[in-house]
């Protein structure tokens, strides 16, 4: 069945376009963005229904076309105020499909991100969610091509909480970080075949994350900045239950060159550890399967040392901020037992413009890409989902500028080393706003000897993306919006992918709430997974009311 071989691309090349950013938290990294909240006052919501009628085409390699009903309910949420902050995109989507041997589907997406002021300017509670789903049909761009059968579905969920503290007392600032997290990835039959060895792939995991720091700045009272930082991250995995840890202190000083550029150094202590159990074995040692072709944890086995550092962490660089509109942050240093880079840039030339950059190394699962990307989004956007089906495309126009993802990267359920970069940049001209996302992630794999995932013990799996959007008003009663993606994955063992897609969508106002539509996407994949390339073309027309 094609959409079973279009599964298994999806799951070993991970080219997914969810709503996360691949950066993984950076430990010594203060763990939020934002402040906060937003300083302007607004309030949207807006409650929205949709009747579609959908046609959708296999250009390549067949010629099949499958005609179905889409129906949808939705709202999009957005509140400001000076200390809080909120904003939600919701979807629920019924397919009504005509052939006898099409599926009809029921899909819920979302992503909400929220900032709660408890103590104004101190103390607040930061919340987000998502919900989403993800078809090979193209190149794991999450869409709802009738020709990918229910059981090609996955579906990816996270979801995270917790507060957030900044503070002084006197000179010295007082800032802080929790939060607890779960992540879930679903797929009918998680056995996939790579090169022909079998690949368990990512199940569940929860996440928790905590940091203090507390520092003075240069001059407040002494001629340098000193601060000392505490804090952790760890992952719990389903799979296997495998586990990563990753404790730290250290101490930081800040020695002003000029009024815009300063020397940074800091050096502590880490403690990293990731762990697993091995897999329940029959009498001949082969390693069982559930249902869903995840391996079965032996809960009575020994825990397992995959990796392990206990010791000196440091590292040196510069941070330079000429203005209030512009920040630069890199180091160079000693972490996890090797050589790291890290660093941030952010350029906001006026209101209408904001580019952002940021490279990161650290250890996690995949349910910490997830959940930490998640975090690292502002409370305040707007949600850009894919004109014909309605799901979130990865990215959001915001005040940050952010495209939270474009790519998730392999689903191996073996933790790893994530290091990377990522891009993005919004622009606004008039009615005309852009959004481009692009970045690159490597994961090197680590897993126990002896255990049944140390096959893959330094693998490592490489993924590009590139993703944009673009929407324009046309005068007072019409726009259009055009969004466009490409992911190539280099995976361990020369399975190699390629997935590229286009979109575009006309919408006119009809009365005050009604509103016609029209779409058109175009969705390619080349993969080492499959003997043939697979092509489609979606249209799509129908009316939406906005209550």
């Amino acid at each position: 069945m094609r959409a079973r071989i279009l599964t298994r691309f999806l799951l070993t090349a991970g080219l997914a376009a969810a709503a996360t950013s691949p950066a993984f938290a950076q430990a010594q990294t203060q763990g939020q963005d934002g402040d906060g909240g937003s300083q302007r006052a607004s309030r949207v919501v807006q409650p929205y229904i949709e009747v579609s009628q959908v046609v959708s085409a296999e250009l390549s390699p067949g010629n099949d076309v499958v005609t179905f009903t889409q129906i949808a309910a939705g709202v999009d949420i957005n509140l400001q105020g000076r200390n809080s902050g909120a904003a939600v995109s919701l979807r629920y989507e019924r397919n009504i499909a005509y052939e006898d041997d099409a599926v009809d589907t029921d899909t819920i997406s979302g992503i909400a991100r929220g900032t709660l002021g408890i103590i104004p300017g101190k103390l607040s509670l930061e919340a987000g969610a998502l919900a989403s789903r993800t078809r090979a049909d193209g190149g794991g761009a999450v869409t709802s091509n009738p020709l990918v059968r229910e059981d090609a579905e996955s579906r990816i969920y996270s979801v995270y909480a917790g507060p957030s503290l900044r503070s002084r007392v006197g000179d010295v600032a007082v800032e802080g970080v929790a939060r607890v997290g779960y992540n879930r990835f679903e797929v009918d039959n998680a056995l996939v075949t790579q090169g022909g060895n079998a690949v368990d792939t990512f199940d569940d995991s929860i996440t928790y994350l905590g940091q203090l720091r507390v520092g003075t700045r240069p001059g407040e009272p002494l001629p340098v900045g000193l601060a000392v930082t505490a804090g952790g991250f760890q992952e719990d995995i389903g799979n296997l239950d495998q586990r990563v840890r990753d404790l730290y202190v250290r101490g930081d000083v800040t020695v002003p060159v000029t009024e815009s550029l300063a020397l940074v150094a800091g050096a502590g202590y880490e403690d990293v550890e990731i762990s697993s159990r091995d897999a329940l074995r029959d009498a001949n040692g082969v390693a069982l399967r559930d249902e869903n072709g995840r391996f079965i944890t032996d809960e009575n086995a020994p825990r397992q040392i995959a990796f392990a550092v206990d010791g000196l962490l440091w590292d040196v660089g510069v941070l330079w901020r000429p203005s209030s509109r512009t920040s630069l942050q890199a180091s160079v240093g000693r972490r996890y037992d090797s050589t790291t880079y890290y660093g941030n840039f952010t350029y906001v030339p006026n209101e209408r413009s904001v580019f952002a950059i940021a490279a990161y190394d650290g250890v996690s699962g995949f349910g910490g890409v997830i959940n930490n990307g998640l975090a690292r989004l502002d409370s305040d956007f707007e949600a850009i989902r894919n004109p014909v089906t309605g799901d979130f495309s990865g990215l959001v126009n915001g005040t940050q500028g952010q495209a939270i993802v474009g790519s998730l990267g392999s689903v191996r359920s073996a933790a790893f080393r994530g290091r990377g970069v990522s891009a993005s940049y919004q622009r606004q001209l008039g009615r005309t706003t852009a959004t481009l996302g692009a970045g690159y992630d490597r994961r090197t794999f680590i897993a126990a000897a002896g255990t049944v995932l140390a096959p893959v013990n330094g693998l490592t799996d490489e993924s590009y993306y590139v993703i944009g959007g673009l929407a324009r008003q046309i005068g007072e009663n019409a726009n259009i919006a055009a969004n466009a993606y490409a992911n190539w994955f280099d995976g361990a063992g020369g399975n190699d992918a390629t997935a590229a897609g286009v979109s575009a969508a006309y919408n006119q106002s009809i009365t005050r709430r009604l509103t016609g539509r029209a779409a058109i996407a175009v969705d390619y994949v080349d993969s080492e997974f499959t003997a043939e390339d697979f092509a489609f073309a979606t249209a799509l027309v129908g009316l939406r009311y906005n209550f």
